[in-house]
Parts: C-alpha cells; structure tokens; sequence
C-alpha cells in the first residue's frame, strides 16, 4: 500500500519535512516513490508548498495519506 507522508529533513532540533510517496512499508526516513512537496513548520507562518495535480494522482490511485499530511491538505483546500 502507498501512503503519502512526511520524511523528515534538516539538522538536529532543526526539522524541516518532505511530504513522499512511499510504500507503507518502507522506513520513514527511506525509500520513497516520489517527491510532493515540503513543509517548513520552522517558519512564520509554517511554508507549505505541495504539487497539487502529483498528490491528487496518488489519492486517485488508492494512496492513503497519514493523519499529518491530511491535515496539511486539508489546510491548502486539496482534501
């Protein structure tokens, strides 16, 4: 199963978060289909940049996003 979550990015105590395409197998720092887009939680207000067409291609696939992400696309209006 495919599931679009966040891999985590940046130096220690300094996260930033790439949101993937990776098998729900796969470990959350490793292996990943594809790229989406990034989250910057570090930022005032926290960035956010997703490919809106790439994410609905997944979703429209059967791919499950986690709880985070989610609420991420519910924030940009794409869930």
């Amino acid at each position: 199963m495919v599931k679009i979550r966040l891999r985590r990015m940046g130096a220690k105590k300094q996260p930033s978060y790439r949101i993937v395409a990776a098998d729900s197998r796969a470990p959350r720092d490793g292996r990943f289909l594809e790229i989406l887009g990034n989250y910057n939680p570090r930022t005032e207000p926290a960035t956010i940049v997703i490919k809106e067409e790439r994410v609905r291609h997944w979703l429209s696939h059967g791919a499950q996003p986690t709880e985070a992400v989610a609420r991420l696309l519910k924030q940009q209006g794409i869930l």
